[in-house]
């Protein structure tokens, strides 16, 4: 798949959240410098969470910890996401 601003998406899929809920596209991507991150994007702008994969197996969600700047990978992504 596509590599942008060093970021690889490696996997990608989307989701209908049900019957009521907003879909989602989740994407593995390969981000140089950060490694494998979990990116939720809703169909929405500005609605888009990161997390790092390793953090996550770990059990790692807090905030400061386990957060990343949605806005920029979403500049990156929504044009392949969406």
């Amino acid at each position: 798949m596509a590599t942008m601003d060093n970021i690889t998406v490696t996997d990608s899929d989307f989701h209908r959240n049900g019957v009521s809920g907003l879909p989602f596209q989740v994407a593995i991507v390969k981000h140089e410098g950060e490694g494998d991150m979990l990116v939720v994007m809703f169909e929405n702008e500005g609605h888009t969470a990161v997390f790092n994969l390793d953090k996550l197996a770990m059990g790692d969600i807090s905030f400061g910890s386990n957060s990343y700047r949605g806005d920029q990978y979403e500049h990156a992504l929504r044009g392949e996401l969406w």
